[in-house]
């Protein structure tokens, strides 16, 4: 089951089952009245850390009162992502999760993370935790869906695009090493897509049908794409991008007391009422940038403007839109 978050798009996957998600800090609830009345013996529920934080544990509490089998994934990945990347509020860490939700009578509890070594020995885990390193998860999903009443666990990866952004910003490890994929060997199978749902793995049409190509851009260096089989992936260590050469625009050519010479006025609508304009594309396009641009534009010019955004989705290349009155 899917919660208030980025595994929310998961609902709109076919190759995931994850169904039906529920207000903020109801995850799991639904299933404590669903469960005597089905088949089913077990399932996992998503829940966020920003989520967890702001009220998710009382339906942690809710499930371990009610005995219902039910496994909680706690995405704990430093950024409440869906919104922007803000940080969650408060004080937070893994260790501390396990001691709370140990406290309110969860059973099993692991811990999952590309890291593993990352924890220093005398970490504070609450009793009977046990970590794992993420290729591990399917093999701790199974034994866990096999534990009576509320298991979880805690999966500590930092959120894939807020590594992008802060590696940008310098505050983040960026490894020295690209992952490419090689159209001439590629057969487009789309193998590397399902090892990694990642939003960096697009389609590339050639002469020889669809391939597959890495959109370094987006690339989150999470390199879960090459455990896809296939011989068509290299890796290169140590190299940087090629950065596009700028044209050269000889002096002469710019008039420097006029930089706009030459370009014409747009042609602007009659407006004698309200005029509405929705703006539309994919996170990262400038979208929001556009709605606000225009939002100021017409403050500028003594009339009313309202904008509103629609952004959730932004961070996961996700549909946004900008709706300008």
């Amino acid at each position: 089951m899917a919660g208030i978050g980025c595994h929310t798009m998961a609902v709109y996957m076919p190759n995931r089952r994850t169904q039906t998600y529920t207000h903020m800090g109801a995850e799991g609830a639904n299933w404590i009245g669903q469960a005597p009345f089905t088949a089913e013996t077990h399932i996992f529920q998503n829940l966020g850390d920003g989520t967890y934080y702001h009220s998710g544990l009382m339906a942690i509490r809710a499930a371990a009162a009610a005995n219902v089998n039910i496994t909680y994934k706690i995405l704990f990945n430093d950024a409440v992502a869906m919104t922007g990347g803000q940080p969650f509020d408060g004080p937070l860490s893994p260790w501390q999760i396990s001691h709370q939700i140990h406290s309110e009578g969860v059973g099993k509890i692991c811990v999952v993370t590309d890291e593993p070594e990352k924890y220093a020995a005398d970490t504070n885990w609450a009793p009977g935790v046990t970590i794992h390193h993420r290729d591990e998860l399917d093999a701790v999903q199974r034994e866990l869906r096999e534990v009576s009443g509320v298991t979880a666990i805690i999966y500590d990866q930092t959120c894939a695009a807020e590594k992008r952004r802060r590696r940008k910003r310098g505050t983040f490890p960026d490894p020295a090493k690209r992952a490419f994929i090689n159209e001439a060997v590629c057969e487009g199978c789309g193998d590397c897509g399902i090892a990694s749902n990642c939003v960096s793995v697009k389609p590339l049409e050639t002469e020889f049908g669809r391939k597959r190509e890495i959109d370094q851009s987006s690339c989150n260096k999470d390199f879960s794409c090459v455990k896809g089989f296939c011989p068509s992936f290299v890796t290169i260590e140590g190299g940087s991008l090629k950065k596009a050469q700028r044209a050269e625009v000889s002096s002469d050519q710019i008039d420097t007391s006029d930089p706009a010479k030459g370009i014409a006025d747009p042609v602007l609508p009659a407006i004698s009422g309200s005029y509405n304009i929705l703006v539309t594309g994919i996170g990262g396009t400038g979208v929001v940038t556009i709605g606000a641009l225009l939002g100021m534009a017409a403050h500028l010019e003594g009339k009313g403007a309202s904008i509103l955004d629609q952004t959730g989705l932004a961070q996961k290349n996700g549909a946004v839109m900008s709706m300008c009155a």
